[in-house]
């Protein structure tokens, strides 16, 4: 009697229009990877990457100078009272591409590309950079008026008439607060929240003019909605609605 021969189930085939994908195999991250990133992200953002090429140079050439010398440079370029009655547009402009403490370049770099980058490929960079540069001017004009009749009224010391003054803080606060429509509802409620409690408190508990300068850019940034696409679509629409109106 020959033996038996066990049956074999047969399995139910895959479902049509399913296949089981092989093993995938963990794709391994290679220099060519970041060159192709960088040769992507760098271009989409120029004005970023040159305004921080030049604050590489000149933090370079700070952190190679005595302190005396770095100090009377600083204090050059400086958006004080002093300098601002004497060369206003020259440290408007100046003060812009200094940073006070050279080991914070790494900090700011960081705030560059997570912040300007960002904003200069969603606006444009003639737009991005007039953000800044408003909230630049801005703060710095209120703050130092502030400064001004503190120390009229005798309730700042007068040496802040020549103090050092100078940083890249206001031009990325103005950036902040323009980011905020770039953020989609309901985030953006949290956002704003979030970026004035930031700002404002540190006005509230200390009161320095640098803190009313930050709040101040701020609040430029958010005033900028017009140079966002949100801002210029609907700003176009009723454009528009008059030119039909006039042709009929």
């Amino acid at each position: 009697m020959a033996p038996k021969i066990p049956e074999v189930q047969a399995t139910s085939p895959p479902p049509q229009g399913r296949a089981f994908p092989p093993a995938a195999r963990r794709r391994r991250f290679t220099p060519g990877d970041v060159r192709r990133f960088l040769a992507g992200w760098v271009p989409s953002s120029p004005g970023t990457h040159l305004w921080l090429a030049v604050l590489a140079v000149t933090t370079c050439v700070a952190a190679g100078l005595s302190p005396d010398l770095r100090s009377y440079l600083l204090h050059s370029v400086s958006t004080n009272l002093d300098e601002l009655a004497h060369h206003p547009i020259r440290v408007l402009v100046a003060s812009a591409l200094w940073i006070e403490a050279p080991s914070s370049f790494v900090f700011y770099a960081v705030l560059f590309e997570l912040l300007h980058a960002t904003a200069e490929r969603w606006l444009g960079t003639a737009r991005w950079l007039l953000v800044a540069a408003l909230a630049h001017v801005g703060a710095t004009l209120v703050s130092q008026r502030a400064v001004f009749f503190g120390i009229r009224d005798d309730k700042l010391p007068h040496s802040l008439a020549h103090t050092i003054d100078i940083g890249v803080s206001y031009g990325l606060a103005g950036v902040v607060g323009v980011l905020a429509y770039r953020v989609p509802w309901p985030w953006r409620g949290g956002y704003l929240a979030g970026v004035l409690a930031f700002f404002a408190y540190p006005v509230i508990s200390q009161g320095t003019f640098t803190d009313l300068g930050h709040l101040t850019a701020v609040l430029i940034g958010l005033c900028c909605y017009a140079l966002t696409p949100q801002g210029r679509r609907a700003g176009a629409a009723p454009a528009r609605s008059r030119r039909r109106r006039w042709t009929r």
